[in-house]
């Protein structure tokens, strides 16, 4: 008689979820530096991992450029507190939100305009207004801001805001850029 297997472990699923966090790590990194054109072998390199690991992650450059503002949308979910005052809310995603933006920014012009692609990102930004809708409707409620904001204007906002933001400036240099286009906004939306 031969005794049975030994139960298989969670390591596997663990190494995949980490050599997939590592891709979209190592992606994020080479875009900013190389560009949205940037070899994926050099993709799959900087994440210590073989071109076929990659590929099996992601079927393509827009496939993988889509994971890395998903993975954004999942850390502004789990931060988000849509009880908090309008202003604390919009600035934390300002700040954590800006190397995104300033990413998006630099791959946006050569991203393949495909109606699939299209309806990926709009889903992203529907995505990021339903976590927005909470926070606008207590926001109202407290009079921060006016009835006629709507989460679309609030994601419109910070991509404004967001597009003040460059990889080169300092941590003092956003936090002032974040903070005058933030009083700005915010007297914007206010009632009237």
């Amino acid at each position: 008689m031969h005794d049975p297997p030994a139960p298989r472990t969670r390591a596997p699923r663990r190494d995949a979820q980490r050599r997939r966090e590592a891709l979209l790590t190592a992606a994020t990194s080479c875009f900013q530096q190389f560009g949205y054109d940037v070899p994926l072998e050099v993709v799959a390199d900087r994440a210590g991992v073989g071109r076929g690991t990659l590929y099996r992650n992601f079927k393509d450059r827009e496939a993988l450029a889509l994971a890395i503002f998903t993975r954004e949308i999942d850390r502004f979910e789990d931060g988000f507190d849509p009880a908090a005052p309008i202003e604390a809310n919009l600035g934390k995603m300002i700040r954590q939100g800006a190397p995104a933006a300033a990413l998006f920014r630099r791959i946006a012009a050569d991203l393949k305009q495909s109606d699939a692609n299209l309806a990926a990102f709009e889903a992203l930004g529907a995505r990021l207004e339903a976590l927005l809708a909470p926070a606008v409707e207590k926001a109202r409620a407290r009079d921060e801001i006016d009835r006629a904001v709507t989460p679309a204007d609030l994601v419109l906002a910070l991509q404004m805001v967001g597009g003040l933001l460059y990889p080169f400036m300092g941590d003092e240099e956003v936090a002032m850029h974040i903070n005058a286009a933030l009083g700005l906004l915010l007297r914007g939306i206010r009632p009237r």
